[in-house]
């Protein structure tokens, strides 16, 4: 949790905001060449938004507010890890299906090598690291990933089940 607390906090004062779950969706955003007033950019933003604005109702900050480390690690520990697939979906899920859509430049409702590199390097995972957590994330050694497997490597990632590399900087 606390990894990626410091990822969030962009402009490192020690605290997460709006604006630092802005700041990684405009990322990804841009890597993809998308504008954010696409329907895929609206997409992502708006979940992005909703996660933090989830995260704020339940640290008590409010939408203005600011998140310290010892906030999210509760909310995010009560919410995400404790909270099972039931919190996870609630929380986490609609971003990474945004994060998917987004990705998907072919069309084909999944992730394929290069587009997954992409995400991965608008969140400043290195190449090496990304290769080697696609292998980790494709269970089914297709090639590709879905919705399902990104879902259940992140759900495991929050969960503490594995530590594939999604998370970079």
């Amino acid at each position: 949790m606390k990894r990626r607390f410091e990822l969030w906090d962009s402009n490192g004062d020690g605290t997460i905001d709006k604006s630092d779950y802005e700041t990684e969706a405009r990322r990804i955003v841009k890597a993809f060449g998308e504008q954010e007033t696409s329907p895929k950019g609206r997409a992502l933003l708006t979940a992005y938004l909703g996660m933090w604005d989830k995260l704020a109702a339940k640290a008590k900050v409010g939408a203005q507010g600011k998140v310290t480390l010892q906030q999210f690690t509760e909310v995010s520990t009560r919410e995400v890890a404790e909270g099972g697939d039931e919190g996870f979906d609630r929380n986490l899920r609609p971003t990474i299906e945004a994060i998917v859509n987004m990705c998907d430049t072919d069309g084909d409702g999944e992730v394929n090598p290069a587009e997954f590199k992409r995400w991965m390097k608008a969140v400043g995972v290195d190449e090496r690291q990304a290769d080697s957590a696609f292998r980790q994330i494709d269970s089914n050694g297709n090639g590709h990933l879905t919705v399902e497997e990104l879902v259940t490597a992140v759900r495991d990632y929050h969960q503490g089940v594995n530590d594939i590399p999604l998370l970079g900087r």
